[in-house]
């Protein structure tokens, strides 16, 4: 040992005071089967390649790796314990050796059987995916949701980054995103208030925040069930076809109290298509040529398609606008409202059963029989209270720029950009989403 002793001495200089003492001292722990190699610098190729080159000619084992690249520093750690017969003083002569020659830094922590024992028996515990969505992503918002992370004893694993880096000169705030994505860990004290602050956050601070749980589930979505009026859309038909027909502030209004909650929604329904009486039946191919698509829409179902997922419409609309937006998207289900329509007029009546939120959620469930697939591959999106119970039974039950009562009583909400965030509530990165 007194030779590797000498070889580190012609390269301490390169190396802090503190560094050298570590060193030192764990080439003297002959008991410290495990270690870790904590190496940060700048980002080069070959690092990896490098260390890990090392240990493999000393059989080693490698128990855990971590690596992360920041503005081109590179921050990388290695776990590993040695074979029976390494010598633990030549493997990290080498290792430190080559960090010299990258002109990178490198730390040696021994670390005790019973340490890892423990930390692995702590790696049982429930994970969750935390993912934070906005404009852009402030140290403020991001200290105000790790501290409630903190306060239910949860414990960060990793933060990842899924939106391209942002570029300082003025953009376009329209298309400005930025969202990351926290891997914690814990047993949740009282997701309760955690879903309460989480809530809270997102009104105060203008981000959108998903809390779920990271199971088999998460990234093994099959359906997509949309609300259509202002959510796969920009407008409610129904208020288009008022206009047309002048009674647009007397359904309008009716229109929003049902969406807030306010009335039931089959009752408001009834009320606002009678009012529609003798509007000619070309009014509805007018609006139906120049649907308002929802920005991020094209981009979400083109994605979610070419990964094979089914997608489906189920609304408390129409169907003669369901059928056109079909075409456009190639939708697998449409499930809406007929209106009654004869000699070119409507009677300011329907036909069938009217779709409200109990139909709703009972089409879904229907949808997931006929594909043969768990509730909880299922993600939903709509903004009224009748999307609730379709939201709520959902793997993923998405508000999307919904009213406040119907924030408060979804699973998750998104408010802050288009409906292709929910693709970074699936882990999409922008690298893979593309334009």
């Amino acid at each position: 040992m007194i030779s590797s002793y000498a070889c580190l001495s012609s390269i301490s200089t390169k190396l802090t005071t503190l560094q050298t003492l570590q060193t030192f001292k764990l080439f003297s722990m002959p008991n410290s089967e495990i270690i870790l190699i904590s190496i940060s610098g700048e980002d080069k190729p070959g690092v990896t390649s490098s260390i890990t080159g090392i240990l493999g000619k000393y059989n080693a084992t490698i128990l855990d790796i971590g690596q992360a690249d920041i503005h081109q520093t590179l921050s990388l750690g290695i776990l590993f314990k040695m074979s029976d017969d390494a010598q633990s003083g030549h493997i990290l002569k080498e290792v430190l050796f080559k960090c010299s020659e990258l002109n990178i830094n490198v730390r040696f922590t021994p670390v005790t059987i019973e340490q890892y024992t423990s930390w692995v028996g702590r790696q049982g515990k429930s994970r969750y995916i935390v993912t934070i969505l906005g404009k852009v992503i402030t140290a403020r918002q991001l200290s105000m949701v790790t501290s409630a992370l903190t306060e239910q004893d949860l414990n960060i694993d990793s933060i990842v980054r899924l939106t391209g880096r942002p570029s300082l000169e003025v953009s376009d705030e329209k298309s400005a995103r930025a969202c990351i994505e926290l891997s914690v860990r814990g047993e949740l004290l009282d997701k309760k208030l955690l879903s309460s602050k989480l809530m809270t956050f997102t009104s105060e601070l203008g981000i959108d925040i998903s809390f779920q749980k990271d199971d088999m589930y998460r990234r093994n979505r099959r359906l997509i069930c949309f609300d259509m009026d202002s959510t796969l859309i920009k407008t409610e038909v129904i208020d288009e076809l008022a206009d047309r027909a002048g009674v647009g502030e007397k359904v309008r209004a009716i229109t929003e109290s049902a969406m807030r909650g306010e009335i039931d929604f089959s009752e408001s329904f009834k009320q606002r298509v009678a009012l529609l009486k003798g509007l000619d039946e070309s009014v509805m191919e007018e609006i139906a040529r120049n649907l308002p698509i929802m920005d991020g829409a094209a981009r979400l179902i083109s994605m979610l398609k070419k990964i094979g997922f089914k997608v489906a419409i189920l609304s408390g609309g129409f169907t003669y606008f369901g059928n056109a937006l079909k075409k456009l998207f190639d939708v697998d289900y449409v499930y809406a409202n007929e209106l009654e329509i004869i000699d070119g007029k409507l009677t300011g009546n329907y036909i069938g059963d009217i779709v409200d939120g109990k139909r709703k959620a009972e089409l879904l469930k229907l949808i997931t029989q006929v594909e043969r697939i768990e509730l909880e591959q299922v993600i939903a999106v709509g903004d009224g209270a009748n999307d609730l119970p379709m939201l709520n039974l959902a793997g993923l039950g998405i508000a999307f720029h919904a009213k406040p009562k119907v924030k408060e009583n979804a699973q998750q909400s998104i408010s802050t950009i288009g409906l292709d965030g929910v693709l970074y509530f699936l882990g999409f990165r922008d690298i893979h989403i593309g334009n």
